[in-house]
């Protein structure tokens, strides 16, 4: 049985918006998903909800930057971590990561928040 990641894809336009108000500050960025669940298969439901909010940004100043993202009126993901974009990652550093940046770290608010259209999806990492 195949294993992908459920979630939210984030359209171009809206990546391309985001980006500009917030500067990568490491050389990989991603700034492409926002993970519902890992480890899914084609049984599992694509999520409904089609837009979040940014909420607030983390970054570790050793290489991984976030943004915190609500969906559904909550950024808590149901697993102990959150709803983010992972933004950017220096050399060596893993997109995975960003979960305990924003949990081990005070996120900052963004404010205003910004509410994002979202693409539910399915794909393989």
């Amino acid at each position: 049985m195949s294993r992908s990641i459920t979630g939210w894809r984030l359209p171009d336009a809206e990546r391309e918006a985001l980006l500009m108000r917030f500067p990568p500050r490491y050389q990989t960025v991603v700034a492409d998903h926002v993970t519902l669940r890992y480890g899914t298969d084609a049984r599992t439901e694509i999520p409904t909800e089609h837009a979040g909010v940014v909420i607030g940004e983390a970054d570790d100043g050793a290489g991984v930057q976030a943004l915190v993202v609500a969906i559904g009126g909550r950024s808590e993901r149901g697993d102990g971590s959150h709803f983010h974009l992972t933004w950017s990652l220096a050399k060596g550093r893993k997109a995975k990561e960003s979960n305990d940046v924003i949990v081990d770290r005070a996120w900052r608010p963004v404010d205003p928040p910004i509410t994002v259209m979202l693409e539910p999806a399915r794909w393989r990492p």
